[in-house]
């Protein structure tokens, strides 16, 4: 959710037509689009239990708790 301290740039109609918003706005916007990127891309991937994955990783000694 955005704070309320947005700004619009508006043209000489009152249109928006850009927005500014602060660098930590900025940057969570990119870090959350960057995030459902990510799951867009993977989400038709297979899946696995998480221990199965730990023990796999123990196995090939790739982790050893």
């Amino acid at each position: 959710m955005l704070s309320k301290n947005v700004q619009f740039v508006v043209d000489s109609e009152g249109n928006r037509t850009a927005v500014i918003l602060s660098i930590e706005e900025y940057e969570n916007l990119m870090e959350d689009i960057g995030m459902r990127q990510a799951y867009c891309e993977r989400k038709d991937e297979p899946r696995r239990p998480f221990r199965e994955f730990v023990e796999e990783m123990r196995a090939t000694g790739e982790i050893d708790v």
